[in-house]
C-alpha cells in the first residue's frame, strides 16, 4: 500500500508541473521528466526505481505508443517507409562511427567505445510521440517519416547488439544470461512482422466485432487492451522493444470503425496514471554520483548524442527529398534515446564491458539527450505545418 502513496506524489507533481510547463510555452513532457530528476535519487531522493514503479512505467510506454499508433495513419506510414528506412540507417551510423570515434580518442578501449557508439544509436520515439500528439503532428508525413524509422531503428538496434555480444564472447566476457543466434532472432521477428500484417488486415477487426457483441461493460475498450498488451508481450519475446508491437496494435485497431471511441476511452486511463509514470521513470534513472570526475564526457557526449541524431536522419531525410524545416523536425523527432538507450546500456554494464563509472555516465547522458528532445522538436515543429500532408 505504500505505493500508493508514492503514485499519488507522482501524479501530483507532475499534473503540477506539465501545467507550469505548458504555462511557460514548454512541452509538458519536460516538466514531467523534470520532476522524476527532482524526486529521485539525483536531488531529494524521496522516490526509488523500484519494481512497482518499473511496471506503472512499462504499462505507460506501451499505452502511450498504442495510443500514437490510434492517431497515425498507415497509408501515410506505407508511403514514407522508404524514407523511414534511410532516414533510421543514416541515424545509425552516424552515433556508431563519430560517439565510438570520440569514447575511443578518450580513452576507452575499442571494444567499450564501440559500444558506447552502438548504446547512442538507439532512439526511443515515446518521447517524440508524446510532443508530436501535444502539436497534433502525428498525421503529418514528418511524423510518419519518425515513427516508421523508428521501428527500423529498433530492428537495427537489436542486430547490433546482437553482434556486439558475439564480440564480447569471442573477447572471452561471460554476458549474462544465454542469447539466441542472430539468425533465429531476425526468423522470429520477421514472422513477428508477418502476423502483424495478419493482426492489421483480419484479426483486430474481428476481435473488434465480437467484443462489440460481449454484453459486458466497456468490452470493446477491454479487447483493444488485450490486442495492446498482447502485442507488447509479443514484441518483446522476439527482441523488440515491447513499444513497438504497441504501436502496431494501436495501427490495428485504428483500421476498425472504433479508433475514436477508444482514444476517448484510452487516453483518460494512460494520462490519469501509467503515462507521468513512465516520463517520471526515465528521470528516475537519473545519478548525480561521479559527476565531477565525468563532466567534460558527459557534455561532449551529449552534444554528440544529440548532432549525430540530428544530422545524421536530418540528412536521410534530405536525402529522401524532404526539404530542410521537415529534415530538421525528423532528425530532432529522433534524439531522444529514453528506454532504448538505458536497456542497451544496462546490457553491456551486465557484462561487464562497462565500469560502475561509464555506466553512470551514460545514463546521465542518455537522460539529458531525452529532456533536450523535446526542446529542439517544439521549435522545429512550430515552422511546419501540422496539416496532414499526402
Amino acid at each position: 500500500m505504500a505505493f500508493l502513496g508514492t503514485l499519488c506524489l507522482i501524479l501530483v507533481l507532475t499534473t503540477l508541473a506539465g501545467n507550469f510547463a505548458n504555462r511557460l510555452g514548454v512541452p509538458a513532457v519536460i516538466g514531467e521528466l523534470l520532476i522524476g530528476i527532482v524526486i529521485g535519487p539525483a536531488i531529494l531522493n524521496w522516490v526509488q526505481l523500484n519494481s512497482l514503479v518499473s511496471l506503472f512505467s512499462d504499462i505507460g510506454v506501451v499505452i502511450l505508443m498504442f495510443l500514437g499508433g490510434l492517431e497515425s495513419d498507415l497509408k501515410l506510414l506505407v508511403k514514407y517507409l522508404k524514407p523511414a528506412i534511410i532516414v533510421a540507417t543514416s541515424g545509425v551510423i552516424f552515433p556508431v562511427l563519430i560517439m565510438g570515434a570520440v569514447s575511443w580518442w578518450w580513452g576507452f578501449s575499442a571494444l567499450e567505445a564501440l559500444f558506447i557508439g552502438v548504446i547512442f544509436s538507439a532512439t526511443s520515439v515515446s518521447i517524440s510521440v508524446a510532443v508530436l500528439k501535444e502539436y497534433h503532428a502525428l498525421g503529418t508525413r514528418e511524423g510518419a517519416t519518425i515513427l516508421g524509422a523508428a521501428v527500423a531503428d529498433d530492428i537495427i538496434g537489436v542486430i547490433l547488439l546482437s553482434l556486439m555480444i558475439s564480440l564480447l564472447a569471442s573477447q572471452g566476457i561471460q554476458t549474462a544470461g544465454s542469447q539466441p543466434a542472430l539468425g533465429l532472432v531476425l526468423l522470429e521477428q520477421v514472422a513477428f512482422f508477418g502476423g502483424t500484417y495478419l493482426l492489421v488486415k483480419w484479426v483486430a477487426p474481428y476481435l473488434m466485432h465480437l467484443s462489440e457483441r460481449l454484453v459486458m461493460a466497456s468490452s470493446v475498450t477491454i479487447m483493444s487492451m488485450v490486442i495492446c498488451l498482447g502485442m507488447a508481450w509479443l514484441a518483446d519475446i522476439v527482441g523488440l522493444s515491447g513499444a513497438i508491437g504497441a504501436f502496431f496494435a494501436g495501427i490495428a485497431v485504428a483500421n476498425t470503425p472504433y479508433r475514436h471511441t477508444l482514444a476517448d476511452h484510452v487516453e483518460p486511463l494512460g494520462n490519469a496514471i501509467f503515462i507521468p509514470v513512465f516520463f517520471v521513470s526515465v528521470g528516475l534513472n537519473m545519478t548525480l554520483a561521479h559527476l565531477g570526475e565525468n563532466m567534460g564526457l558527459i557534455v561532449t557526449l551529449t552534444i554528440l548524442a544529440c548532432l549525430t541524431k540530428l544530422i545524421g536522419c536530418g540528412l536521410g531525410a534530405r536525402l529522401s527529398q524532404f526539404s530542410w524545416m521537415s529534415s530538421t523536425v525528423i532528425g530532432t523527432g529522433m534524439i531522444a534515446r529514453g528506454e532504448m538507450g538505458l536497456i542497451t546500456a544496462q546490457i553491456g554494464h551486465q557484462a561487464g564491458l562497462m565500469s560502475n563509472t561509464s555506466y553512470s555516465a551514460m545514463i546521465l547522458v542518455i537522460i539529458l539527450a531525452t529532456i533536450l528532445a523535446p526542446l529542439f522538436l517544439k521549435p522545429a515543429l512550430k515552422h511546419m505545418p501540422v496539416a496532414p500532408q499526402a
